[in-house]
């Protein structure tokens, strides 16, 4: 398959538009293995403008007159099996340069007129060659929230073209956004959905899922409108001022805003108020490497950025401006960032927290995840229930009480149906089962039930050995981004200090419960070994708060 890309922005490689056509041609070529492509950018060819003499018609029949590198792209039409037009929309059409490389196409009509089935307009020119079976693809960004009402003159254009419907249109609202490394992971989502319509074109059109993805909204209007505003760094009340020093437009602002402003400003944009939850919040951005501080009120009606620092600061992030840059393009984790000192957050750090909540781009930090229906999540109560039996039934009477935890091991799997199996409720249940059987084969209690604390504490403790996950991750990670989760080294450490420190406790209540049940007050084992879990219950919901925060501030 012969396939020809023309390139019509003038910025060449770097346009949005060529992104989302690099999309797409991966799309094709994950389905057709022969594929020769062409690539023809128009910003780099020599092509004149038409002098409308029509000597290509008349004296020197289907060869212009103007020699220059269309007499190639004409040829390479000819080639191609599958044409590809790439352009950003400038003033509602396609690029100057590329109107031209259009106009140049006159060789390939003869001048006799003619009424063609299905053409548009009054008037039209067979073509000279034969170009049956030749397919064209169309693909367009624009600068606008949307491109829904915005290109009806480029489909104007090649419905004169190509005629109306044989031609397959991908044209994209928000095209800025695809320069944007703050925004990486909505812009990734869309061009895996071009490249997914590349694939469903080559293989017989492109699914109407695929057409109702395409044409959703990258951001909400509102949203983006706010970040095209910021991203120019003038205020819109000075901007028709015809004065080169016009002020930022923000308070304590009177100056040509610095990239960093803008790069805030940026950032705010993003700011979701729907998040509001009746509290404003006050956001300071303190970039100790250009000793720049900016502050960022996030409330009920929107966001707003304050130059003169005369909010008191909720939460307060000091980051080298390189940093945190690096963190919204998704080049660097944030909890990384944040474990390694590069940035430091003082004041409320539940901002952090649910920093998806409340801003658009990317996090800095994980946020809790919401379950999609028929995920299957981990629960740690399928691993401590054959135990809590264990240890309950057991104390109260012997045999009914390993009987019954063995009735619980059995049953236990069956939630395995609605949940996710972790090894810990493997081995739990192995286990359990097993301190059951060796009880009802004769062996002590006052002997088992010591040594099985001794062994539930042994198993979170090899957890927190080497590179496993810590066993408390598997669980709590449902509620901070599911497996994404495991890769924030933060939360992996507060984890895994938690996980030893419980493995601890049960090492601790074997060696206690081993001496009371020798002792004359025994009956005291049953209420201390659920003392001391009640206890470390209350230290972990405190830690998983405190610890993340004082690693925040440096500490």
């Amino acid at each position: 398959m012969n396939i020809l890309v023309i390139n019509g922005s003038p910025k060449g490689e770097k346009s949005n538009s060529y992104q989302l056509t690099k999309a797409f041609l991966r799309g094709i070529k994950g389905e057709v293995s022969d594929v020769e492509i062409r690539e023809r950018t128009v910003c780099r060819m020599d092509i004149k403008p038409c002098l409308g003499c029509f000597s290509c018609w008349n004296r020197t029949p289907g060869k212009c007159c103007i020699e220059d590198d269309m007499a190639q792209v004409i040829q390479d039409m000819l080639w191609a099996d599958l044409t590809i037009w790439s352009f950003p929309l400038y003033y509602f059409t396609v690029p100057g340069a590329l109107k031209n490389l259009i106009d140049r196409q006159l060789p390939m009509n003869l001048p006799f007129m003619e009424e063609q089935e299905g053409q548009v307009g009054n008037g039209g020119h067979p073509s000279r060659y034969d170009m049956s079976g030749k397919r064209t693809v169309v693909i367009s960004t624009c600068g606008f929230y949307t491109a829904e009402g915005n290109y009806d003159g480029v489909r104007s254009l090649f419905d004169h073209h190509c005629g109306p419907g044989n031609y397959t249109a991908i044209f994209c609202g928000q095209g800025e956004l695809f320069r944007v490394p703050e925004v990486s992971a909505i812009t990734g989502e869309y061009l895996s959905c071009v490249e997914q319509a590349g694939r469903e074109y080559i293989g017989g059109g492109i699914a109407e899922k695929s057409v109702e993805r395409l044409a959703q909204l990258l951001l909400p209007r509102e949203t983006f409108e706010a970040c095209a505003d910021a991203s120019w760094g003038i205020a819109r009340e000075d901007a028709g001022a015809g004065n080169k020093d016009a002020g930022t437009g923000d308070e304590g602002g009177a100056q040509t805003p610095s990239d960093t402003l803008t790069f805030t400003r940026q950032m705010a944009a993003l700011y979701r108020k729907d998040s509001w939850n009746g509290k404003d919040i006050v956001l300071e951005m303190d970039y100790t490497d250009v000793g720049e501080c900016y502050q960022i009120l996030l409330g009920k009606d929107g966001s707003h950025v304050y130059t003169d620092g005369s909010l008191a600061a909720d939460t307060r992030i000091e980051t080298p401006v390189t940093v945190w840059r690096s963190i919204a393009a998704g080049e660097i984790r944030g909890d990384e960032a944040m474990m390694r000192g590069l940035y430091h957050v003082k004041g409320d750090f539940s901002l952090m927290m649910k920093w998806d909540d409340y801003f658009g781009g990317s996090r800095p930090q994980t946020k809790p995840a919401k379950e999609t229906p028929g995920q299957k999540n981990e629960d740690m109560n399928i691993t401590l229930i054959p135990w809590i039996v264990l240890w309950v039934a057991v104390s109260v009477s012997k045999q009914p009480g390993c009987l019954l935890t063995l009735v619980v091991c059995g049953l236990v799997p069956l939630l395995y149906y609605r949940n996710k199996k972790t090894v810990y409720d493997v081995v739990s249940g192995a286990l359990v089962t097993g301190f059951s059987v060796a009880m009802l084969a004769g062996a002590e209690e006052k002997l088992m039930l010591p040594v099985s604390y001794l062994a539930f504490g042994v198993m979170w403790l090899v957890s927190c050995l080497g590179g496993l996950i810590p066993l408390t991750a598997h669980y709590s990670k449902n509620g901070y981004g599911g497996d994404d989760a495991l890769n924030n080294a933060l939360f992996v450490k507060t984890n895994r200090i938690l996980t030893m420190l419980w493995g601890i406790l049960y090492l601790v209540t074997a060696v206690i419960s081993w001496f009371l049940m020798r002792s004359p007050v025994s009956r005291l084992s049953g209420l201390i070994n659920s003392v001391l879990p009640a206890l470390m219950g209350i230290f972990t919901a405190w830690f998983q708060k405190w610890y993340p925060a004082a690693v925040a501030r440096g500490k």
